[in-house]
């Protein structure tokens, strides 16, 4: 599970993400969860920029929510060159055979601890440089708006998932982020509400994962 991170720099056959044609701009990614795909435009993850999950607690249903996805985009491999899924200072350690029952090859995922949120966005700033990242899943909290921007740049031209998980404390503070949405608890299921996306206005949804309404 964990590896260098100079060792994915190093790596040989890297994959080039960026697409100077711009034909990678509004690419999406199905979320695998259809009443969220019918709130989004586009019916799906917006690729190539950034995302930000605000949430009251950790594990409320956010991997299960992502988790189709992260399917998806490990199985994109363009040529030769295998592209990972990172994970940046996740609160609980990864458990590789739930991962891999889940459908996610663990050989292909890279973990990187760091204490202080500027490392760490250091960290993911470096992994899109690399363009080897199939997503990439940052757990930060407090951080300046320049370096969320520096983000958003950094991925932008690359078919990447990338994801901040933030406190929701954090929801009335402005952000650059193409897509922000909270995810709401309740009693057992998960409600999201749509905070801000291009084109949409705020929208809710009740019990993401149920099958009825």
């Amino acid at each position: 599970m964990k590896a260098s991170m100079q060792a994915l720099l190093q790596e040989a056959g890297v994959w080039r993400g960026v697409d100077p044609s711009g034909a990678l701009a509004g690419l999406r990614c199905p979320t695998g969860w259809s009443r969220l795909d019918a709130v989004l435009a586009g019916a799906g993850w917006p690729l190539g920029t950034l995302i930000e999950l605000l949430l009251p607690a950790h594990g409320l249903g956010e991997l299960r929510l992502l988790l189709p996805a992260l399917r998806q985009q490990l199985a994109i491999t363009p040529g030769d060159s295998p592209r990972w899924l990172v994970w940046v200072s996740p609160p609980h350690e990864p458990y590789p055979p739930a991962l891999a029952q889940s459908g996610l090859d663990p050989s292909r995922m890279l973990k990187i601890d760091a204490a202080q949120t500027q490392d760490r966005l250091w960290a993911v700033e470096e992994v899109l440089r690399s363009q080897r990242a199939a997503a990439v899943l940052c757990w930060i909290d407090r951080v300046e708006d320049r370096w969320l921007r520096r983000l958003k740049l950094a991925v932008a031209g690359q078919g990447v998932l990338l994801v901040a998980l933030r406190p929701l404390a954090h929801r009335a503070r402005p952000s650059p982020a193409a897509l922000r949405i909270a995810l709401q608890p309740d009693d057992g299921r998960l409600g999201l509400e749509l905070l801000k996306e291009r084109g949409r206005a705020p929208a809710r949804v009740l019990n993401v994962f149920g099958t009825s309404p």
